[in-house]
């Protein structure tokens, strides 16, 4: 019987508040830049939004794409290509056939753009003016299938959604695909483009965004006593899995291996995350024990920590319930506080970052706790990047999701 792949990352790609690549968006985290900005419209004032900030995308992608691949994606999709493009270069662009190649591409709500200008243009214009393609620019797998149409994947185009999840659970069915024998290399990650009036004005109304309007770089503050919300991001994350035997054999550079995928659900509230933790933790074990490393081996965790006032402690009592004493000695990251939360591109994105940090040996910051929550007992890294020590280590990324998703990766050193 033959032994099950390890799954490599060999390419990364991404565009986010903080940058337009993935070295851009690497070198602004360790630096603990904020990509959160005040709106330069009047949505604020025309709409009565209590909310008139968020972490937009750094570099537009009029600057990147050609105008008719902007015609026909809604942005959600813009962004998934343009990160998907960095990843395949960076993986040395591959040759392989097409019925080995899958992708992976989830977004937590879609095209909500183009849904809404279309709702637009049939109540001021008419169903004659609703342009065609509004169907294939809207749905939730348009992403992931205009990357397979780019790179002639045939193995599977999948559109896993799971809110803010998505971004990580399709990095965790893409290795899925490697070990099952079905794909030799996935494109996988997550994208979103949500920040319009309608779903800030929505989230607002839950009461889960910050509503620091008056200092929107300082407004995500996972784990301060004085945290209020999220702060609402755009952007995509994408990365190159590959078998390391497929990677080995054409010389491909590795940054990280990804050893375990722990998928559960809650089963509780449709927003509200379990209050014990008991999915979190059932997920981060799982994790664990699919990469075969025990909680002496977690040097880093990239937690979920969106900044809201329930969320984050939940979170941090469930990785001390997994890890126990061992958390003493993790370095604890909460990359929102400076990128926003990019829903359903969180998990992927986040994932890039625990990858760079195994193979650079470095945690990122966490930005904006001046006062820390006296019930946080974790190590978290503030203000400046953390060095991580030398030997095997392995990591974790959480990704966490209404519906009562819950998502752990473990990325360990190549």
């Amino acid at each position: 019987m033959s032994s099950v792949p390890e799954v490599v990352v060999t390419g990364l790609g991404a565009t986010t508040p903080l940058g337009g690549d993935v070295a851009s968006t690497w070198a602004s985290a360790l630096a603990g830049q904020s990509g959160a900005r005040t709106f330069d419209n009047d949505w604020a004032e025309k709409y009565g939004m209590p909310v008139n900030f968020a972490a937009t995308i750094a570099v537009n992608p009029e600057e990147v794409l050609t105008r008719p691949e902007i015609k026909r994606m809604d942005p959600s999709t813009q962004y998934a290509i343009i990160a998907a493009r960095e990843a395949w270069k960076d993986a040395g662009a591959p040759e392989i056939d097409g019925t080995r190649l899958g992708t992976v591409v989830s977004s937590g709500i879609g095209g909500i753009w183009t849904t809404l200008d279309a709702w637009d243009t049939l109540r001021e214009k008419g169903a004659r003016r609703v342009l065609p393609m509004t169907v294939p620019m809207l749905m939730p797998n348009s992403p992931t299938g205009f990357v397979s149409l780019e790179f002639g994947a045939k193995a599977g185009a999948h559109a896993l959604v799971s809110a803010c999840a998505s971004g990580a659970e399709a990095i965790g069915y893409g290795v899925e695909m490697i070990r099952s024998g079905r794909a030799d290399v996935v494109i996988a990650g997550g994208t979103e483009a949500t920040i319009h009036p309608m779903p800030i004005s929505a989230f607002a109304a839950s009461r889960t965004l910050s509503l620091r309007n008056d200092d929107p770089t300082g407004a995500s503050r996972p784990y301060d006593i004085n945290r209020d919300g999220f702060v609402i991001g755009e952007g995509s994350g994408i990365v190159v899995l590959e078998s390391a035997e497929h990677a080995a054999a054409r010389g491909a550079k590795v940054y990280a291996k990804i050893g375990g995928v722990g998928l559960s659900a809650d089963g509780y509230h449709i927003t509200s995350p379990e209050p014990s933790g008991d999915g979190q933790i059932r997920a981060m074990k799982d994790a664990l024990a699919d990469a075969g490393v025990s909680a002496t081996d977690i040097v880093h965790v990239n937690a979920h920590a969106t900044s809201t006032t329930v969320g984050d402690l939940i979170e941090a009592r469930s990785i001390r319930g997994v890890l126990g004493d061992d958390a003493d000695h993790v370095a604890l990251s909460a990359t929102k506080s400076m990128t926003g939360h990019l829903l359903g591109g969180a998990g992927a994105l986040e994932t890039i970052f625990t990858v760079l940090a195994v193979s650079e040996r470095t945690a990122p910051p966490t930005i904006n706790v001046s006062d820390p929550d006296p019930e946080l007992t974790l190590d978290l890294v503030r203000d400046t990047p953390r060095a991580l020590r030398d030997g095997d280590i392995a990591a974790v990324n959480n990704s966490f999701g209404f519906g009562g998703h819950n998502v752990a990766l473990v990325v360990q050193n190549a």
